[in-house]
């Protein structure tokens, strides 16, 4: 514990402006925010008080409930449960929903001391392990100083040190009246008046749910509290994958599945230690809800009820009784943008990642480093071209190893004589010239003809481009874009400094392909085969863009990405 020095709350106002990046104004990693106001009037300060710890807050941010407690007076303050009511689900509910809009933190409501009907009460006064130990604990509670009194300082961090495992030195902060809401009594008594009843809530000794659960968000959490506070000693999670990722939006950027479960676990034992876990992977949409028999309780959110009724007849099928099917609310995101969903969602935070930096770039000593050059890919029909045209409109200097690729096999170039020797005279037109669609015809159905032409022409082509780039240096071009199909393939990806990819589903890939070079859908589909696949590339990538949505949308999502590379090169 360090009550001193107290942390000058005051000094910050002058830069806690709307306008200013969030992230850049905040000082802790991690935080505990103890939140003591009666339920009816918390609701109505959530909005400012978490504004005000997003302040102070970079990252995890717990949340604490503890309407009533007083860190005032003589003796040590100590947590107590709170009785898990739909006025407090609901609470929850909304407290992960106005989080939303501050995207740069990870909130957690600790359901430690949230006890349901069902559920024996645990002893309290143990110290809970959390994943990321706060190193400032906040509270909502009221003092008449202005926030600077010490000895509320020093109870409220003795409080946070015998409830959960701290930083060292851990700083406390009072937040009044940072978050000053003026609420007449009448607002008050209103808002008492519409909040969800205090009932307590149907508990059910083992509950499942089931989803995706890529890149845990506040809708994810919503879920998954509600399936906590719910369950009494058992909760069965089922985790999407393989088949039942492939009609996700943008789904080769959908974390592995050991990443999406360890970020669960890490999440549910950090909320409610004391519930047994069992996560599996769902390959259809039933899973173990169906087989499960000690099994009392489904969560479905609205849009999923129809699978959650579909569960129940399989289970009556399979001679076991029904669950008890609880409906929760789907979270608006209120900041969605254009081609975002108006929820909460895993697919709008996957598009928000189109043309940003996924991972840095490896420093490679044998790339000079002017001009930066950026390695562009992506599959046949994936639009790759288009890309191409707004980097150069852009200020790029582009470099397109397809059309360098069709000019050195003409009468007199460097691979000519090579390629027909290799595949014989009949593949050429009668003017002398390497007639490419018979030539693909015999490569893209036969992986060792397609080698051996790679291998005559991948050599030679990285040579050539290598001089293109010193010539683009020597005119004093920034950025060089080496637009290729095969970047990765060939082994180009060392000729660059970042890996950009296209990528589309499949079937737009092949209506585009069949429209516009008049093949059937099966010649179609063989040349995507004989390409590596969209997942592949994208792991490979630091980068990623998509031209599935109208002109204007690839506009701006290329926009962002150069902005963000010049970005990244100032700072360089």
């Amino acid at each position: 514990m360090h009550a001193y020095p107290t942390f000058p709350l005051h000094k910050l106002r002058a830069g806690l402006q709307p306008h200013n990046n969030p992230v850049s104004m905040s000082v802790f990693r991690s935080g505990l925010l103890v939140l003591t106001s009666p339920l009816s009037a918390l609701s109505l300060r959530l909005v400012p008080i978490l504004a005000s710890a997003a302040r102070l807050v970079q990252d995890t941010l717990y949340i604490h409930l503890q309407p009533g407690l007083s860190l005032t007076g003589s003796t040590q303050p100590r947590s107590t449960y709170v009785p898990a009511t739909s006025e407090v689900y609901t609470l929850i509910s909304k407290l992960y929903a106005n989080a939303d809009i501050h995207r740069h933190l990870n909130v957690r409501v600790l359901l430690t001391n949230i006890l349901n009907q069902g559920a024996a009460p645990p002893a309290l006064g143990s110290v809970q392990n959390l994943s990321q130990p706060p190193e400032v604990v906040l509270t909502d509670f009221e003092t008449r100083d202005g926030g600077q009194s010490n000895p509320v300082k020093q109870r409220l961090e003795r409080y946070a040190t015998s409830c959960y495992s701290c930083r060292p030195n851990l700083i406390s902060v009072l937040l009044y009246p940072e978050y000053e809401l003026e609420v007449s009594d009448e607002e008050l008594s209103a808002q008492h008046e519409t909040n969800a009843t205090e009932e307590p809530l149907q508990s059910y000794s083992d509950v499942v749910v089931g989803g995706t659960f890529d890149r845990l968000h506040n809708g994810h959490k919503i879920l998954l509290s509600v399936s906590c506070m719910l369950a009494e000693n058992r909760l069965v999670v089922g985790v999407s994958d393989r088949d039942l990722l492939e009609t996700k939006m943008l789904k080769e950027l959908i974390l592995p599945f050991e990443q999406r479960v360890a970020q669960l676990s890490e999440f549910l034992v950090d909320i409610k230690p004391s519930l047994r876990y069992e996560i599996s992977p769902l390959f259809d949409y039933f899973g173990p809800s169906i087989t499960d028999s000690k099994l009392k309780c489904i969560i479905v959110s609205e849009e999923t009820l129809k699978g959650g009724l579909a569960v129940n007849r399989r289970r009556v099928e399979n001679g076991l009784p029904e669950l008890a099917v609880h409906i929760i609310k789907l979270a608006l995101d209120p900041l969605h943008g254009r081609n975002e969903e108006e929820k909460i969602s895993s697919s709008s935070l996957r598009y928000r990642l189109l043309g940003t930096l996924l991972h840095p770039p490896h420093k490679d000593p044998g790339v000079p480093c002017h001009p930066y050059v950026i390695g562009l890919t992506g599959g046949s029909g994936s639009g790759k071209s288009s890309i191409a045209q707004h980097l150069v409109r852009l200020g790029a200097f582009h470099l397109d190893m397809d059309s360098l690729g069709h000019n050195i096999y003409h009468p007199g170039g460097p691979v000519y004589a090579q390629v027909v020797e290799a595949f014989g005279t009949d593949i050429l037109k009668e003017d002398g010239t390497i007639n490419r669609q018979i030539l693909g015809a015999k490569v893209f159905r036969d992986q060792e003809q397609l080698t051996r032409l790679n291998n005559i022409m991948w050599p030679v082509m990285a040579r050539i481009a290598k001089e293109k780039i010193d010539e683009a240096a020597a005119q004093g071009n920034a950025v060089c874009v080496l637009d290729a199909a095969m970047l990765l393939e060939a082994g180009w990806a060392d000729l660059v400094h970042e890996v950009w990819t296209v990528i589309i589903p499949e079937d737009e890939a092949l209506r585009r392909i069949v429209a516009r070079d008049r093949l059937s859908e099966e010649s179609a589909r063989l040349r995507l085969q004989s390409q590596m696949s969209n997942s592949q590339r994208v792991k490979q990538s630091h980068v990623v863009l998509s031209t599935l949505w109208e002109p204007a949308v690839t506009c701006e999502l290329v926009e962002k990405a150069w902005a963000l590379l010049q970005k990244r090169l100032k700072e360089e």
